[in-house]
């Protein structure tokens, strides 16, 4: 008897695409909350502003990712969504532990407390989801 290869379900179906759109959201709000922020007030808080552009670069990538849903899709958004969990953590400590090392807020300080702890969860999703969707014996 020969066993049929196991297929790996798409990312981008069913609960993926919710996913897919709230990072989109977070890709939006984050780009245009940095943009904002480095345009008119850079020299204040520079670190800052510039991880909360990373943060929506990662926002991005990881929506893309999910969206192509083949090999390269999934590698690459398990890279966004590992890297955005390691950030939000070490932001959100860094931000509690020491409030003067980030003079304004980031998308990540506080765990992601100005967005509803969401960027705090949100890599949590995307890990699971892309462990939920993976290949081989569940």
């Amino acid at each position: 008897m020969v066993e049929a290869a196991p297929t790996r379900r798409a990312t981008n179906a069913g609960p993926g695409r919710l996913l897919i759109a709230v990072y989109i959201l977070f890709a939006i709000a984050a780009s245009s909350r940095a943009g904002l922020q480095i345009a008119t007030k850079f020299d204040e808080a520079p670190v800052a502003y510039l991880l909360s552009a990373a943060a929506a670069l990662i926002y991005i990538v990881a929506a893309v990712g999910l969206a192509r849903a083949g090999h390269a899709g999934r590698r690459l958004a398990l890279a966004c969504c590992s890297a955005e969990l390691v950030g939000v953590v070490a932001v959100g400590v860094l931000s509690v532990v020491d409030r003067e090392l980030f003079p304004d807020e980031t998308v990540w300080s506080q765990f992601g407390s100005g967005y509803g702890y969401i960027p705090l969860v949100l890599p949590l999703l995307g890990l699971y989801w892309l462990w939920r969707t993976r290949t081989g014996p569940r």
